[in-house]
């Protein structure tokens, strides 16, 4: 396993203090899957201010120091050497209720979630692997290290961890991990939010369809509203699944930018709260885009989301019915309206759900919009006031006064070049002006 130069200065100055040290975790499993770790870890025999001596050259961050951690600032990294360890309970179902220190790398190793992060490194003595972690990646298996039940009730946000490492590194629980992962699901209830945030936005970006419909029971632990699309017949010659595994299909076709998963995650959970049947057993979902929006800002909200990531999705999932015509009138109004970047996120919101009804319907002329959208693009068109040739300073050089009436002008100025009525050049804008003036 390679480390690089900070990591093996860390272990040789450990060493020659007398103390043994390892590269341990997710850096360890990393690099047995031939990927390159983020950061390392190490674990030590040394008590942490044993560690804070070895290593008192460098600035030191010591905010984990109770629970044995000392951070060693070298290269610009922080490299965190914690002191082996076991743990009491979890009552907080977060924080262990006692940390004691302990001089065995395997007792460590032993409280640690999963068999594939309980294995360490030492360039000298090589991999030490207790549970089988190595056999596991090989055979591709996710294993607790002990009991499930005990590890989920420990910290249970260890079960959505379970779900992400899954649909990383291609892993399959095994039975009995997967059954208390679904059992004791609803104990995620108590976890801080950000934390199920956190790891929703590391799980959402990689999550293919057949996993989200596997691991719906825990997805829908934590986003409760969710629940109801499980299994929901949409009853319409226009779909043909229940809206969870549609919503699975266009989640895997929106790509991996984090706002549009999001998206269409959330896009028709208003499906099942807004369903009406007619006379010819047909069902309807009116207003159900309104209403998914509304849940997406609710659930957003709760999770403790950014401002700026829950305001794009929900503006996606409340337009992701407002057609994108081929017409460049149209077209230029709609970029004005919301900016380039959210009409092409608009448009791969609508191609996935498209794609996801699985069956034949009307062309969407999908393809005609993406055309005209790229010619508006080259010519560089006018999509708001910002890219008018004229300004506010201009129509009161002309006489307007500045309020309402000045701005309703621009906006209709605006409206104008958006339908290539008159050209965006300042002259003949202000012509424009003076005859909009004199109405």
């Amino acid at each position: 396993m390679f480390l690089p130069e900070n990591v093996s200065i860390c272990i040789r100055a450990l060493e020659q203090a007398g103390f043994s040290a390892y590269a341990v975790g997710g850096c360890v499993r990393d690099a047995l899957l031939g990927l390159s770790p983020h950061d390392y870890d190490l674990c030590t025999n040394a008590l942490p201010e044993e560690t804070a001596r070895v290593f008192e050259a460098y600035p030191l961050v010591r905010s984990g120091e109770k629970h044995g951690t000392i951070g060693v600032v070298m290269d610009g990294e922080v490299i965190e050497i914690t002191t082996f360890r076991t743990e009491g309970g979890y009552q907080d179902s977060r924080h262990p209720d006692w940390v004691r220190f302990v001089s065995g790398l395997e007792e460590d190793l032993s409280r640690r979630d999963f068999t594939v992060n309980a294995m360490a490194y030492n360039p000298k003595t090589g991999y030490v692997d207790p549970f089988g972690g190595q056999a596991d990646l090989e055979n591709k298996i996710l294993r607790t290290v002990g009991d499930p039940a005990v590890r989920f009730t420990e910290d249970p946000l260890r079960i959505l961890r379970g779900v992400r490492f899954a649909v990383r590194f291609g892993l399959t629980p095994e039975a009995k991990t997967e059954r208390e992962m679904t059992a004791l699901s609803h104990r995620m209830d108590k976890l801080a939010k950000e934390r199920v945030f956190d790891e929703l936005c590391k799980l959402l970006p990689a999550v293919t369809a057949p996993e989200l419909q596997r691991f719906a029971p825990v997805l829908t632990a934590v986003i409760p509203e969710l629940k109801p699309a499980v299994g929901f017949l949409q009853h319409t010659p226009h779909h043909a699944y229940d809206v969870f595994t549609h919503t699975s299909l266009v989640v895997e076709g929106v790509g991996e930018d984090l706002a549009l998963r999001w998206a269409a995650l959330l896009h028709d959970a208003g499906k099942p709260g807004s369903f009406t049947m007619d006379e010819n057993g047909r069902g309807h979902f009116k207003g159900h885009a309104h209403l998914s929006g509304e849940i997406a800002e609710a659930v957003l909200h709760r999770l403790k989301a950014p401002n700026a990531l829950r305001e794009e999705v929900v503006l996606l999932i409340k337009h992701h019915m407002t057609p994108l015509e081929p017409d460049k009138r149209i077209l230029r109004r709609r970029l004005g309206q919301y900016g380039i970047e959210t009409v092409q996120k608009m448009l791969t919101l609508q191609k996935a759900d498209f794609a996801g009804k699985g069956v034949k319907d009307s062309d969407p002329q999908f393809s005609q919009v993406e055309a005209l959208l790229e010619e508006i693009l080259a010519e560089e068109a006018c999509f708001s006031l910002k890219d008018l040739a004229i300004n506010g300073q201009d129509l009161i050089k002309l006489g307007f006064e500045p309020g309402p009436n000045m701005g309703a002008c621009l906006s209709k100025l605006l409206e104008q070049v958006q339908d290539e009525k008159i050209p965006n050049e300042k002259e003949a804008l202000l012509n424009a002006a003076l005859l909009l003036k004199g109405d």
